[in-house]
């Protein structure tokens, strides 16, 4: 999973012919409601809501290049990781085809197919859905393209690049946790900057992975993947990027789905941004650790503002 600042130049040039980057804004009252000094990285702003664009542009443009997908590719997602292979694959020319748990949500599905890509619903969740859509790949010649991948962590690490750019030294940054390409990415940033940020994963009470295996040392999977957030709902850790988050993490909070529907009402407040659950997990996760955090420089990347118009109605609005 390693790269070279070179590399990651590289990528960066490559995704910023198809956007610009996105902002990162110090919001006043979120300095006030966290007593720190918070600078937001807007990753809701991207050509697909949501970081993940930036490593699928990496990954479908190297697979096009390499004519290793002639059949096309298939993955599973629970809706932006499906949202960013659709966008790549139609702008390199590759067939893609996506498998979503059932019950998904509704708008990242319409999304993934108004991209153009094929929709399988199958399975209770995104583990089981990653099996099925192993199985397909196998059974029609497709490239299984997985959520965690050197090209991944390589494109969306453009980001972290953005943010320790534009923004002042930062003391803190918290990154969410969904399998782990946002945060071993930010990992890797830093280190390669040789800056000293304290880097906070970030994962729902429902769905604690990572955390878990953090504390025993070692992969640790869950029953369930019981939230919201559907960004986070992941049951079975990543090996690779397991060792990654261990070595560079100083620790994983955990948050509950009522202290992530607080953050994205927040952001609305403060700054008038919608976020989707883990988009507003590290804000959640700072308002728990407001008290240490007084008078430092945090920075919070807004991965993604896709969230059903339903689920905020009932489930954020309805809990306020």
């Amino acid at each position: 999973m390693m790269f070279t600042l070179d590399e990651l130049e590289t990528a960066s040039l490559r995704i910023h012919e198809v956007f610009a980057g996105t902002p990162a804004y110090a919001w006043p009252l979120l300095a006030e409601r966290t007593g720190a000094e918070v600078w937001v990285k807007h990753e809701n702003l991207t050509p697909t809501g949501a970081f993940k664009v930036r490593g699928g542009l990496i990954h479908v443009e190297q697979l096009a290049r390499d004519k290793r997908a002639p059949n096309g590719l298939i993955s599973a997602t629970r809706g932006n990781h499906g949202q960013s292979l659709a966008f790549a694959g139609r702008r390199f020319g590759v067939p893609v085809t996506i498998v979503v748990p059932e019950g998904n949500s509704v708008e990242k599905n319409a999304a993934i197919r108004a991209l153009g890509a094929k929709l399988i619903e199958h399975g209770a969740d995104f583990d089981a859905a990653k099996i099925e859509a192993m199985r397909l790949a196998q059974l029609h010649g497709l490239h299984f393209a997985p959520s965690f991948h050197r090209d991944l962590v390589l494109g969306v690490a453009s980001w972290a690049l953005e943010l320790f750019r534009l923004a002042p030294k930062l003391d803190a940054l918290y990154v969410p946790i969904g399998l782990g390409s946002s945060i071993c990415g930010a990992i890797r940033v830093r280190d390669l900057l040789g800056l000293s940020t304290e880097i906070i994963g970030v994962q729902s009470a429902g769905a604690p992975a990572y955390a878990r295996s953090l504390a025993a040392g070692r992969p640790v999977e869950t029953e369930r993947a019981d939230t919201f957030a559907d960004g986070l709902a992941v049951r079975i850790p990543d090996p690779a990027a397991f060792a990654i988050i261990r070595d560079g993490v100083s620790r994983i909070v955990t948050v509950s789905d009522d202290e992530i529907a607080a953050a994205i009402r927040a952001y609305w407040t403060d700054t008038h941004q919608l976020a989707e659950g883990a988009g507003a997990a590290p804000l959640a996760a700072l308002m728990q650790e407001r008290d240490a955090k007084a008078g430092r420089c945090v920075g919070l990347p807004l991965s993604g503002g896709n969230i059903d118009l339903a689920l905020f109605r009932d489930r954020v609005l309805g809990g306020a």
